[in-house]
């Protein structure tokens, strides 16, 4: 059940260009979150800007009682959140969504993160066992996000990026081509064209999809149907039905 919740600064530093990762400190959260889940963000004090803004959680320790949210700004929202200091307090509604379901049955899993999408993929990438690799998207070497954390866990990581600065050149589902099999499970997160390519690939191979659809959102409920999906079962909501679907199940 979701919490309304002022949470510690624990840490805050700047990641990537435009990106910036904090560490809060949450009983509830960290004990009652899961992967593929996200959190509404209060970025200021004010009334502008209104409305929270949605960020998936990028790790969870229940053991250390904390979470980490990985973020990007491209508004000001974001931006808002950039003044933050660690000892400060921010506002958070959640855990919030249809995270990712582990498949206990498999030993291989496939993750596929494009850009942004790396994001989710690393909570998900502490909690599984067996067989795991880490497939990296972005346009450039720079927008490549979270490496470091992923190589921690000891699976294997590729890296592929639009321009070759960065590992191979090419887009993330070519790595996924390579590598897929029927044995395996593929999770993933980035842009539609990137899912609906990952999802068509796993459709071909007859292998189970699990992709994260991080659509535009205002209440985190359900309630505004401001992130409609198109599925096979009719409209679904992202912030409430997913943002975790079964890929088999999107009408692209």
């Amino acid at each position: 059940m979701a919490s309304q919740e002022k949470c510690r600064i624990i840490d805050h530093q700047k990641v990537g260009p435009q990106h910036y990762k904090l560490v809060l400190a949450s009983d509830y959260l960290s004990k009652h979150a899961q992967p593929g889940q996200f959190v509404q963000v209060k970025c200021s004090d004010t009334l502008d800007p209104l409305l929270r803004r949605p960020i998936s959680l990028h790790q969870i320790s229940p053991e250390h009682k904390t979470f980490a949210l990985l973020y990007e700004v491209v508004g000001k929202g974001t931006n808002e959140l950039t003044k933050l200091f660690v000892g400060e307090n921010l506002d958070l509604f959640g855990p919030l969504g249809t995270g990712f379901q582990l498949d206990s049955q498999r030993n291989k899993h496939l993750l596929v993160g494009g850009g942004m999408g790396s994001a989710p993929l690393l909570a998900l990438a502490e909690r599984l066992t067996g067989q795991v690799s880490i497939l990296l998207g972005a346009k450039t070497a720079a927008n490549i996000l979270a490496e470091a954390d992923y190589n921690k866990l000891g699976h294997n990581v590729a890296v592929i990026t639009d321009d070759g600065s960065k590992g191979k050149k090419g887009l993330v589902s070519d790595l996924l081509l390579e590598r897929i099999s029927q044995d395996s499970v593929v999770y993933a997160c980035g842009p539609k064209s990137m899912l609906r390519a990952v999802a068509e690939i796993c459709w071909q191979k007859k292998v189970d999809c699990q992709i994260s659809m991080e659509e535009r959102m205002a209440c985190g409920i359900g309630a505004c149907k401001g992130c409609a999906v198109k599925t096979k079962g009719g409209y679904k909501m992202a912030c409430k039905d997913g943002p975790v679907f079964k890929g088999e199940d999107i009408i692209w």
